[in-house]
C-alpha cells in the first residue's frame, strides 16, 4: 500500500508485528498497545524503531509511560465517518507530546487528509481506490485555515498567508 509521508510518496519500511509473531531483532516495527505494555523491556532492547498501532477505541493516554520510545503510533480508521482517531491525535500531539511519525491507517480519504494533519497526522496509508495523484493534488489545495494547527507539517498543511486585503485594507 503506497504511504504519504510530509507531502511525498515514500516507501513503507515498518514491520506490523502480530501479537502471536516473533519478534525480530532488527529493523523498525510496530505492535499493539497489549504488546507493547506486556513486552516494553524486549522491544527497547532491540536493534531499530519502535512503533505502535493503536485501536480507535483505546484510550490514548495509556501512551503516556512509553511515549519516548516511540518513533510511530498508527491510529486506526475503520470507517471514513468515524473520527475517534482525531482526538486520540489530538491527545497525542498536545498532551503527550508526540513529535515522531503520526499515521493515518485504515479507510482514510484524500479529502480528510487536510484536516487529518490539521490534528497532527504526517503519514498517511492509500487505499486503492484513490490513487496517490490524488493524495498529491489534494495535499497542496488548502491556501487558508481558520483553525488553530496542533503540528505545523508539510503537506496537507494550509499555506501561510501573508497578508490579505478586505475592504482595501491590509490585514496580517
Amino acid at each position: 500500500m503506497p504511504l504519504l509521508k510530509d507531502g511525498r510518496l515514500i516507501e513503507d519500511h515498518w514491520q506490523f508485528i502480530s501479537d502471536d509473531e516473533d519478534i525480530p531483532v532488527d529493523g523498525d516495527i510496530a505492535v499493539s498497545l497489549v504488546r507493547l505494555k506486556n513486552s516494553i523491556e524486549i522491544l527497547v532492547m532491540r536493534n531499530g524503531n519502535l512503533g505502535v498501532v493503536l485501536d480507535n477505541d483505546a484510550d490514548a493516554h495509556d501512551l503516556a509511560p512509553y511515549i519516548d520510545n516511540l518513533a510511530l503510533i498508527a491510529l486506526q480508521f475503520p470507517a471514513f465517518t468515524d473520527g475517534r482517531a482525531y482526538s486520540q491525535a489530538r491527545i497525542i500531539t498536545t498532551q503527550l507530546n508526540f513529535t515522531g511519525e503520526l499515521r493515518a491507517t485504515g479507510n482514510v480519504l484524500a479529502d480528510q487528509g487536510v484536516f487529518m494533519s490539521r490534528c497532527g497526522f504526517n503519514s498517511f496509508e492509500i487505499a486503492v481506490r484513490q490513487p496517490p495523484h490524488l493524495w498529491l493534488n489534494l495535499a497542496n489545495a488548502m491556501s487558508l485555515a481558520y483553525q488553530k494547527d496542533y503540528r505545523a507539517r508539510t503537506g496537507f498543511s494550509p499555506r501561510p498567508v501573508a497578508a490579505s486585503r478586505v475592504g482595501g485594507q491590509v490585514v496580517e
